[in-house]
């Protein structure tokens, strides 16, 4: 039975603690576990540890951590968690371009908790790690079979690397056929700024694409664009706004008659598994994150894989070892036989729990299942557009009329004309029907007053329902009463706060040391200021 809208809106009041920072909570002596000492026997065979290591790596002194006994420890961090709005607590169909679906819990405790896969080592022998090889290596051959690429390398620990290792591999690839003056990328302005970001900060010169009236970048412009500087094009689609760009296949016609190459990042390919392919459009390299469509948690950034595929021509240039398989060994390997390649860009193979989580995910589906998946996030997020849509205030820009397949960037654009409240003012209301903050867009904001929203595969109608009729509420309370809408959040556990600017570095400290540097610099100059005062008077 569909919920009453009544019910939609829940009440909700977050967890606040007055908690100290775990280093203020220090009291000199207090163990959390005691260590037993070394046995004397065991230490007249090892000897003296420390002379086992370098001088310049030791410390001068012991590091300054907290000491706390394990229960205050205990009760920190689960109030900390209390005044966290995670992922399994709320419908977070908020983080627009990062497909934040359900993971399956069953990827998490039977696969990457194994102790097969959690407690593996590294750098140990290819002929004691068979199981993960396979897992490694079949995920490949599944990825290859989405996308129609030839090679994948899992190194890359994003979106972002994947996308500098992509131009760090095209210019390798230029280079080995003498082709030194090709200096340039180009990318749109609604593609991820990874695809800027990862070529510039390979070196290359970014040209970046403004769009049109329909949403994505006119083909005459782009072809104007192009000369024998270009590397490459590094391009989303759809781009951040859920527009696909159907003539995308006469972009890459366009870039390879112009000698580059094309690199397609595939982040937003939750609406597009099992219908089409970045081969199938002529790419020659393209990437999935396996943290958005391939189910692995964000993880706060730290369980993120950017997996990254190419054509054969292209593979020599890959990152380095590669999972491979010896059909006359009936063994997988690890090959480190690529004279050409331009090393490695990460540790080891990677987040190699991450790449068991994906293969779960993938074998749960099988092909059906996977074209199930983009069906039905093209369905969920039709449906919110037009509920979206019906909520005063609410723009969509560009294309009108047109469908978007996994997203949509909307705009408070109205509701800012008409009341003076804006997507900043609608976020930290948010918080208190407790849902999290919403995705803008990224800087500069093209699309004024955006929100980004995108509800994948794994989100139900009720889930939906209950998102609109949040916004829909705060929409009626800007209308009727926009102070009130200014001034939330009101049951968070933060309410509302000056926005600190990253630009002002005497504000920001990262680590508790560089705190206490600050605070007894700030308290000198405060001293200092007094001293000025009482002399002048």
């Amino acid at each position: 039975m569909p919920r009453d809208e009544k019910t939609l809106l829940r009440k909700f009041h977050e967890a606040k603690w007055d908690e100290q920072i775990i280093f203020e909570m220090s009291v000199p002596g207090e163990r959390g576990i005691l260590v037993r000492e070394v046995e004397p026997s065991v230490s007249k065979k090892v000897g003296e540890v420390l002379d086992s290591i370098p001088l310049a790596l030791r410390r001068k002194s012991p590091p300054k951590l907290p000491e706390i006994n394990q229960m205050r420890v205990m009760r920190h961090f689960l109030h900390l968690s209390q005044e966290t709005m995670g992922a399994d607590l709320t419908i977070d169909i908020s983080e627009g371009t990062c497909t934040m679906k359900y993971s399956p819990k069953v990827q998490e405790h039977v696969a990457a908790r194994h102790p097969g896969i959690r407690e593996i080592h590294p750098l140990q022998p290819a002929e004691t790690i068979q199981g993960t090889l396979e897992i490694i290596y079949k995920l490949e051959q599944f990825l290859k079979e989405i996308s129609g690429m030839d090679k994948f390398s899992f190194q890359p620990g994003g979106g972002a690397q994947a996308a500098y290792t992509a131009a760090s591999v095209i210019r390798a690839y230029h280079a080995s056929r003498g082709d030194t003056d090709r200096t340039e990328t180009i990318t749109t302005m609604f593609s991820h700024p990874c695809d800027a970001a990862g070529p510039a900060t390979a070196g290359f010169k970014v040209v970046t694409l403004m769009p049109n009236e329909e949403g994505y970048v006119d083909v005459d412009a782009f072809k104007a664009a192009l000369s024998d500087r270009t590397a490459a094009i590094f391009i989303t689609n759809p781009e951040d706004t859920g527009i696909y760009n159907p003539r995308i296949d006469e972009f890459v016609r366009a870039a390879h008659k112009a000698g580059a190459l094309c690199y397609y990042d595939q982040a937003n390919a939750n609406g597009m598994l099992g219908i089409t392919r970045a081969r199938d459009a002529g790419f020659d390299l393209c990437h999935f994150n396996l943290h958005k469509t391939f189910s692995v948690p964000h993880g706060s950034m730290g369980g993120a894989v950017g997996a990254l595929g190419c054509t054969n021509d292209i593979a020599k240039y890959f990152p380095v070892p590669r999972v491979e398989f010896d059909r006359k060994k009936k063994a997988y390997f690890l090959d480190y036989d690529a004279p050409e390649s331009i090393g490695k860009v990460r540790t080891f193979m990677g987040n190699v729990q991450s790449l068991v989580k994906s293969y779960t995910w993938i074998m749960q589906h099988g092909a059906q299942g996977l074209h199930e998946v983009a069906v039905c996030s093209v369905l969920n997020n039709q449906y919110m557009l037009k509920k979206l849509n019906e909520i005063p205030g609410v723009v969509v820009r560009y294309a009108p009329g047109k469908r978007r397949l996994e997203q949509v960037r909307y705009s408070w654009e109205k509701l800012k004309a008409d009341t003076g409240v804006g997507t900043d003012d609608v976020m930290r209301r948010m918080a208190d029907f407790g849902l999290q903050h919403y995705w803008t867009s990224h800087h500069p904001w093209v699309v004024p007053e955006p929100f980004t929203l995108e509800p994948c595969e794994s989100y139900s109608k009720d889930d939906i329902d209950e998102y609109v009729a949040v916004f829909r509420q705060i929409s009626k309370e800007a209308y009727e009463n926009p102070e009130f809408v200014k001034n939330a959040p009101y049951n968070s556990v933060v309410h509302k706060v000056p926005n600190p600017s990253i630009d002002e570095p005497e504000r920001i400290a990262v680590t508790w040391r560089q705190y206490l540097k600050k605070k007894e610099k700030a308290r000198e100059g405060l001293a200092t200021r007094q001293l000025t005062v009482e002399k002048t008077h």
